[in-house]
C-alpha cells in the first residue's frame, strides 16, 4: 500500500516559511501544520513570529497555542498531536503542509521516530537542573559516550532527558524509526548576508510591535524569571533586561548574535539531509516550489 503525501517546508529561521507554504497551500488546496517548537506555546505570540488568524487568509493551521509556557512541551507530546492534525487534514481530502525550522519537530514525523516509553524520573530531573550544560555533558560521556558524540552540547533539557534514559537503560537507545508518508522536503536557504538583515529588519518589527509588553504579560501570567530566559532567544535576553542585568544595546545585540547562531545550528541540521530539495537563493521561491509540489502529487 503506498503511503500518504506530506509536503515539508523547512529552514533557517526568518527565511520565508510562512509566506511560501500560504502561497502553496492556496495553489494545492493544503493545510498547514507547525514546526515550531516555541509557537507551540499559549501567548508567545511576538517573540516567536506566530501568525495571525488575518494572516492566515482561511488557511487552517494547527499546532500553535496548544501548550502553556508554564510546562515544558516535549517532541513526543507533539509528534502525538501533529501526527492527529495531519490524519484529519488527509482525511479532509487535503494536502497537509508541515511548515517550520525545529529540526527535532520535523524529523519526529518525516522519519516516523519510535520514543522510549520511560516515565519522567522528577527527583532526578531536579538535581540535575541545577547543574551547568558542561556538567550534563561530563556526565552523560561517562554513562554513554555514543549519545554524548551525537548530542546538542548547549541544550540543557535534552542533556537531562539522555542522562535519565541512560540511568534507566544503561545508555540512550538508538532511535528506532517508522516513517508514516511519502515526503517531499523543500528548504529555503539565504545568503549569509541577506539572512542577517531579514533577521534584524524582523527584530526591530519585533519591538514596535510589542515584544517587551509580551514578555512583562508572560511574567505577570505567573512565569518565572527562569522559566522565560529557558524560553530562549527573545524571551531570555528581554526577561535579562528586565531585570537590570543588560541594558537596552546589549540586549538587542545579544539578541542578533544568538539568532544568527540559532539559524546557524538549524542549517547545520538540515545540511545533514540530501533528502532535502533546496531552492536556489536567488531563484523566486514560488516558482520553484510550485514545480516541485506539482510533480511530487501527480
Amino acid at each position: 500500500m503506498s503511503k500518504q503525501k506530506l509536503i515539508v517546508i523547512l529552514g533557517p529561521t526568518a527565511s520565508g516559511k510562512t509566506a511560501l507554504s500560504l502561497k502553496l497551500a492556496k495553489k494545492f488546496s493544503g493545510q498547514i501544520v507547525s514546526a515550531d517548537s516555541r509557537q507551540v506555546y499559549k501567548g508567545m505570540d511576538i517573540g516567536t513570529g506566530k501568525i495571525t488568524k488575518k494572516e492566515m487568509e482561511g488557511i487552517s493551521h494547527y499546532l500553535l497555542d496548544v501548550a502553556s509556557p508554564k510546562r515544558k512541551f516535549s517532541v513526543a507530546q507533539y509528534q502525538k498531536l501533529a501526527l492527529k492534525a495531519i490524519n484529519k487534514i488527509l482525511k479532509e481530502n487535503k494536502i497537509p503542509f508541515l511548515v517550520g525550522g525545529s529540526p527535532f519537530y520535523i524529523y519526529s514525523i518525516v522519519d516516523g521516530w519510535i520514543f522510549p516509553q520511560l516515565k519522567p524520573d522528577w527527583k532526578l530531573r531536579k538535581k540535575l537542573e541545577e547543574k551547568s550544560c558542561q556538567e550534563l555533558f561530563d556526565i552523560l560521556k561517562k554513562k554513554d559516550s555514543q549519545r554524548a558524540k551525537k548530542i546538542e552540547r548547549k541544550n540543557k533539557r535534552r542533556l537531562i532527558r539522555a542522562i535519565e534514559i541512560a540511568e534507566k537503560l544503561g545508555k540512550v537507545p538508538s532511535l528506532e524509526k517508522n516513517p508514516q508518508f511519502e515526503c517531499l522536503l523543500i528548504g529555503l536557504k539565504k545568503s549569509k548576508e541577506e539572512l542577517r538583515n531579514l533577521i534584524k529588519k524582523r527584530l526591530l518589527k519585533r519591538f514596535k510591535q510589542g515584544m517587551i509588553k509580551e514578555v512583562k504579560g508572560l511574567k505577570k501570567q505567573g512565569l518565572s524569571w527562569k522559566r522565560l530566559e529557558g524560553l530562549g532567544l527573545e524571551y531570555k535576553w528581554i526577561a535579562l533586561y528586565l531585570q537590570n542585568k543588560i541594558n537596552y544595546p546589549e540586549m538587542v545585540e545579544n539578541l542578533q548574535r544568538d539568532i544568527e547562531q540559532f539559524a546557524k545550528r538549524q542549517m547545520t541540521w538540515f545540511k545533514k539531509d540530501k533528502r532535502i530539495k533546496w531552492i536556489p537563493p536567488t531563484r523566486p521561491p514560488y516558482r520553484w516550489a510550485e514545480k516541485l509540489v506539482r510533480e511530487f502529487l501527480e
